[in-house]
């Protein structure tokens, strides 16, 4: 049984780690509420790179040695391919779908946590995952909005680079003696300067902003990716990589509440049984795993040291052989 100062501490991480997915889930309605239409590049590095040199600037520490390399892959993975993509979606897809669509996440972290980090899939993690991948499409199955081919494919690739960034992050870590606001903010930055180059080269100079846009472009950039990250990350380090992933379904809970909150999408009693079971797996996925109990070691096991010198000697002497045993 745990310690319940340890179970209370695992509680709080699981409840600020979840502050991100659910900040997450406020992404969609921003882009096509406050942004510039058909903009997902753009959009993606206005939300990464003033996040990150934001961090910079704040913890004035930059990567060493191998870490160069290893904070450009996980940018990569988490912010320069998993930003695009994501709105892209979001541009494609209405509503809280594009967010549904990336609820396959779980899945993927079990497949990519077996093969690098050497965790077996158990049973729960992939019954909890399937669950939570049912759960969400039940939120778009019955909505009656058009799914676009463009769109899903994008989500789908999403939710494959953050799954893979989640299990490399989860297996490297970070340097010893750096916090996680410097190595988030290497992580974004490293994403937003690959985005950079796409942006320009795909779809030219930036857009003309209205006042409208520059609020929403600093929301997502400070309190939905830059605290948000800072927190995601920390989770990472402290939870399971399954148990992380397995908050994502609270992002499109979140975006299907706003939906319905403030565009008047529909919640019929299919969705809503979707998003039940879509939280229930996200609270089942967050149970410790039993671990076997520690069996009372035999006496030949117990230390030496742990007993007097005539009881050594007498249980180091050879035992003599039973009658049953006596040589023949």
């Amino acid at each position: 049984m745990s310690h319940p100062t340890a179970t209370s501490r695992r509680a709080a991480f699981v409840a600020l780690t979840a502050l991100a997915p659910i900040s997450w889930g406020s992404t969609y309605y921003v882009t096509t509420e406050f942004l510039p239409p058909d903009r997902p590049l753009f959009t993606g590095l206005m939300r990464a790179l003033p996040a990150g040199l934001l961090l910079l600037a704040l913890t004035r520490t930059l990567p060493k040695g191998a870490w160069w390399g290893k904070a450009a892959v996980l940018g990569a993975l988490n912010i320069g391919a998993f930003f695009p993509l994501l709105f892209l979606a979001a541009y494609r897809l209405p509503g809280g779908v594009a967010a549904v669509v990336g609820s396959v996440g779980p899945l993927f972290v079990v497949g990519l946590a077996a093969l690098l980090l050497g965790d077996r899939p158990t049973v729960r993690a992939l019954v909890t995952a399937v669950a939570a991948a049912f759960g969400v499409s039940l939120v778009v199955l019955q909505a009656g909005a058009a799914l676009d081919l463009v769109g899903v494919v994008a989500g789908l690739l999403s939710a494959l680079s953050m799954s893979a960034g989640v299990v490399l992050t989860k297996r490297w870590g970070r340097p010893e003696g750096v916090g996680a606001l410097a190595a988030t903010g290497w992580q974004l930055t490293a994403g937003g300067l690959v985005i950079l180059p796409i942006a320009l080269l795909v779809e030219g100079a930036p857009p003309a902003l209205t006042g409208t846009n520059l609020a929403g472009y600093a929301y997502l950039a400070f309190g939905n990716t830059a605290i948000s990250y800072v927190l995601w990350f920390r989770g990472i380090e402290r939870l399971s990589a399954s148990s992380v992933t397995l908050l994502g379904p609270l992002s499109p809970v979140t975006a299907a509440i706003i939906g319905w909150a403030a565009l008047g999408q529909a919640l019929g009693p299919v969705q809503l049984l979707g998003m039940a079971i879509a939280l229930g797996a996200t609270l089942v996925g967050q149970l410790n795993p039993r671990k076997p109990a520690t069996p009372t070691p035999t006496p030949a096991e117990v230390p030496a040291e742990t007993f007097s010198a005539p009881e050594r000697r007498e249980r180091e002497a050879p035992a003599e052989p039973e009658a049953s045993e006596a040589p023949r």
